[in-house]
Parts: C-alpha cells; structure tokens; sequence
C-alpha cells in the first residue's frame, strides 16, 4: 500500500503560478511511484483568519471549515508543499493553514517545492522549515527550487521544469520515503 503525499498549493492570490508549478510536481511524483498524490489547494478551503475558540492541540474543533481541514491534514503521510515567498516569508495562507491543526500534522514528513525570482523562494522555505519543526514535522533538507518562474512557464501558463529541477524532484522525493514509514510507525 502506497504512503499518501498531499501536495499543497499554498498561494491562494488571483493568477498566482501555485497550481502549474504543483501541477507538474504531482504528476512527476505520481510518476516516481512511491507514493498515492493528492493535490490540495488551499484556496478550495477558503480558511479564514485562525477562528477556532479552542487551542488546535485539544482537538476540539467547532467549526466546519476547521473539521473538513483538519480531515484532509489528517489523510496526509506526507506533504510537500508548493510555495513562493512574499516578502522573504511564507504566504499568510499557507502560516494560517499550520496553525488551525496540531496533532494531525505530528510526526509526519515534508518537502518544499518553491518558485520565485531570483532566490526561487529558497528564503520562504527557510522560515517555513522552522513552523513545521514546532508542529513534530520533519523537514526534508533536499528541496526543490524554480528560480526566475516566469521564464519557465510556456505561453499557456504551464510549468516546464528542466533536468536540474527534476534530479531535485526525484532526491526530494527518494528522501521524503525514507522517512514517511519510520514516522508513520511513530504515529501507531
């Protein structure tokens, strides 16, 4: 039985370049095979600012948007993560969508597939590897970066990766296995 790696689109901005760049990676991780991928959009749940009245490591969720968020986190093995940087920080989406669950996020795996400008969002990542430490996640060191973006989509806004992209597609994803049967061990 195959681990189940969500992949996360954590721009939810209007023409924002998320879903191309996790469009690509879900289907080179389907085809690297060691995993069931699913992708997850964070714009499709619409959380909005962090409203749960409880502290998330109580698991005592009230509202709807949190439960059926905190379902999908939950399914999760592992996670990559798709995200550009504003500002050299995460998306505020992506910052809210960690801190509206606890448990469901403990003692799973994750990589980080960043695109930007000139860093390719490397400066995101690193701010991003510190949140999820504080939720029991690990984070890969192998990543994958798409510096200048723009230049790598085509006329129709598809992303075309390179054979650079792809070797760190392919050690990111070789590594993030290793871990996710140790961790889901953890878990049981």
């Amino acid at each position: 039985m195959a681990f189940k790696l969500h992949i996360v689109i954590c721009s939810t901005r209007p023409g924002r370049v998320g879903p191309s760049v996790a469009k690509w990676f879900n289907d080179y991780a389907t085809k690297h095979g060691k995993f069931e991928t699913s992708l997850v959009d964070l714009a499709e749940f619409n959380l909005p600012l962090y409203n749960e009245p409880n502290h998330p490591a109580k698991h005592n969720y009230v509202y709807d948007h949190t439960k059926k968020w905190a379902a999908s986190v939950d399914s999760a093995d592992a996670y990559v993560f798709v995200t550009p940087e504003y500002n050299y920080n995460p998306t505020p989406a992506f910052v809210n969508a960690l801190n509206y669950v606890y448990k469901e996020w403990n003692y799973k795996p994750c990589g980080f597939v960043s695109y930007g400008g000139v860093s390719g969002g490397l400066r995101a990542v690193q701010v991003e590897k510190l949140l999820v430490t504080t939720l029991k996640m690990m984070p890969m060191v192998e990543g994958v970066s798409a510096p200048m973006v723009a230049t790598l989509l085509d006329e129709n806004g598809k992303f075309k990766s390179n054979e650079l992209i792809n070797a760190s597609a392919e050690t990111m994803l070789n590594e993030l296995y290793k871990w996710t049967g140790p961790l889901k061990a953890m878990r049981q």
